[in-house]
């Protein structure tokens, strides 16, 4: 497309990274350290933090602080929201997401790694706290599977906090091996790459290491992983879909969404389509980082002010697009899931309900075993069908992949994944990613389609 070629052509590559992993892992600090490595952070203010943060006995939060801006963030010592925070290596302008790690904020996860195009799964290698991330009520394994539902295949495991180990390599192979496994059962490549390193010290995040670590480790830094990693195609020449973040006041007239541009593009004055309320708006204005543009291409985190519309007609997780060729909507579709195990029975309840149980399959070669089954035992596979409670914005994925998946949850837990197909009779059919476990009729849960967060 020519305008894109004129607007970006001399421009670096833009990816966004998020960055995910259990509570306490290290995230924070680490992207904070980094970020000072870099020069991003101006060492009076990171002087700043390391006195404030001794102040209240807390000196190692003082990295944290660059990207946990709120006071209930510092005083709690986890991350809530997503920060967001931008740096440039030698090829690449770098959108950088830190999403938070304990469970009660996944819904703030999954809005971060709706946004991003590759991930870093941070673990703690601090004995008992990488086991209690990984094993069971942990957060490691979920935002994989997270990750991974929502169609990022590009990811690096950031072992972190290696020198509370004496930058043990036994430990190091152990985390390895641990990890390697199971990011492989959960649809990784093998191509996975670890990286040692520690937030606090800044070891092995922009220089090679040093002794003892550079002892038994000749692998890529921190920044080396980042600037190896490859940026997705974008979809510019598709239909215009913008997933909504986030709403706010505007400096002046109307009101501002922020937001993805899954496919296409948009310009200043462009008539446009919120769904799935059917309202329609006019794009005033368009920020990206803060600065005023003419257009926003597919891949770009934008704030666009709406005029023509109402504030209260649109919500987060809506989606913007072309009047002339919209989003399609339903409430009915088919899902094609793999079953794992559950602790808690499914029970009906709004808003996305279990209405059928079509089908069992063969788990590798997709063939039906048995119609109409009346529940599905763990690891077995299997068409759905799910119905919720107020209309959603689905693409196939064949045409949109940004929106062409879907994630169920149930009781704060990710419970299903899928890839919409095609749609027989007018109901979407959707493929496996990850599952839902003892699946009944009238099984409930909240559903994300996309950004979709109401639940």
């Amino acid at each position: 497309m020519k305008i894109y070629k004129d607007k970006r052509g001399d421009s670096k590559e833009q990816l966004h990274l998020v960055v995910v992993g259990h509570v306490d892992a290290g995230k924070s600090t680490l992207l904070g350290r980094l970020l000072c490595e870099l020069g991003q952070v101006p060492s009076r203010l990171i002087h700043k933090y390391q006195q404030e943060s001794k102040k209240i006995g807390k000196q190692s939060f003082a990295y944290a602080w660059v990207l946990d801006e709120t006071g209930e963030e510092r005083e709690r010592g986890i991350t809530m929201d997503v920060g967001h925070s931008k740096f440039e290596t030698e090829t690449k302008s770098i959108t950088l997401l830190d999403a938070p790690g304990h469970k009660d904020f996944i819904p703030n996860m999954i809005t971060g790694a709706t946004q991003a195009d590759v991930a870093l799964l941070v673990v703690d290698a601090t004995r008992g706290e990488f086991e209690t991330g990984f094993d069971s009520g942990g957060q490691t394994r979920e935002h994989a599977l997270l990750l991974r539902s929502l169609g990022i295949s590009q990811l690096a495991v950031i072992v972190n906090k290696l020198d509370t180990v004496d930058w043990s390599k036994e430990r190091f192979d152990e985390i390895v091996n641990k990890m390697s496994v199971f990011l492989k059962q959960a649809g990784f490549k093998d191509n996975v790459t670890f990286v040692p390193c520690s937030g606090l010290s800044g070891e092995n995040i922009l220089t090679k290491p040093k002794e003892p670590l550079s002892n038994w480790y000749t692998g890529p830094t921190l920044v080396s992983v980042i600037e190896n990693f490859k940026c997705p195609e974008r979809h510019i020449n598709k239909p215009f879909r913008f997933s909504i973040n986030d709403i706010f006041k505007g400096t002046g007239s109307g009101f501002c969404v922020s937001g993805h541009v899954e496919t296409g593009m948009v310009s200043l004055g462009d008539k446009v389509l919120v769904l799935p309320r059917n309202e329609t708006a006019v794009i005033k204005g368009l920020q990206i980082d803060e600065v005023s543009t003419t257009n926003a291409f597919a891949g770009d985190h934008v704030s666009l002010t709406l005029s023509g519309i109402d504030q209260q007609n649109v919500g987060i997780g809506d989606i913007i697009c072309n009047p002339q060729n919209p989003v399609p909507v339903t409430t009915r579709f088919q899902a094609h899931v793999v079953v794992f195990a559950v602790k808690i029975p499914i029970m009906k309840v709004q808003p996305a309900v279990i209405t059928k149980l079509v089908a069992q399959l063969h788990r590798h070669t997709g063939e039906m075993i048995k119609k109409k089954p009346r529940c599905l035992p763990k690891n077995s596979s299997a068409i759905i069908e799910i119905t919720t409670q107020n209309p959603v914005c689905m693409e196939l994925y064949k045409d949109i992949k940004e929106l062409g998946r879907i994630m169920l949850r149930v009781e704060g837990t990710t419970i299903a994944a899928a890839q919409l197909l095609h749609p027989p009779n007018g109901i979407l059919i959707v493929s496996p990613v990850l599952g839902l476990p003892n699946l009944r009729v009238g099984g409930r849960g909240g559903l994300y389609i996309n950004t979709w967060d109401q639940y």
